[in-house]
């Protein structure tokens, strides 16, 4: 099992993200409000507020955390979202990152038909 986590810093591409989460068989994804490291910086300890890093006007984004049993579902949602002209490989898109998992208690609560 692995553990994806997708930071995407264009929010406006989050439901082509979890869309595609839903065509791969990934339905117990969990989403999180996130803010960069800089903004929080920036925000939060003075001598930091006046410094601008890389150049990046906004400093917050979505962190999408999922479970896969397939250790490529990271280069399946790249290769999908090209497919509808978006390209999370741009540089500052965003970050996807795969992880093995040695172990997951519990179960997700199923997605029930509407």
């Amino acid at each position: 099992m692995y553990l994806l986590i997708i930071i995407l810093h264009k929010e406006e591409w989050l439901d082509d993200v979890l869309s595609c989460l839903i065509e791969l068989g990934i339905e117990d994804a969990i989403t999180m409000d996130s803010e960069s490291m800089e903004g929080s910086l920036a925000q939060k300890v003075p001598i930091f507020a006046g410094l601008r890093f890389g150049g990046k006007d906004n400093n917050y984004s979505k962190t999408i955390f999922a479970l896969s049993d397939e250790p490529n579902t990271g280069k399946e949602i790249v290769r999908f979202l090209k497919e509808i002209e978006i390209n999370l490989e741009e540089e500052g898109a965003g970050r996807i990152i795969t992880l093995q998992v040695e172990s997951v208690i519990g179960t997700p609560k199923g997605i029930e038909e509407i």
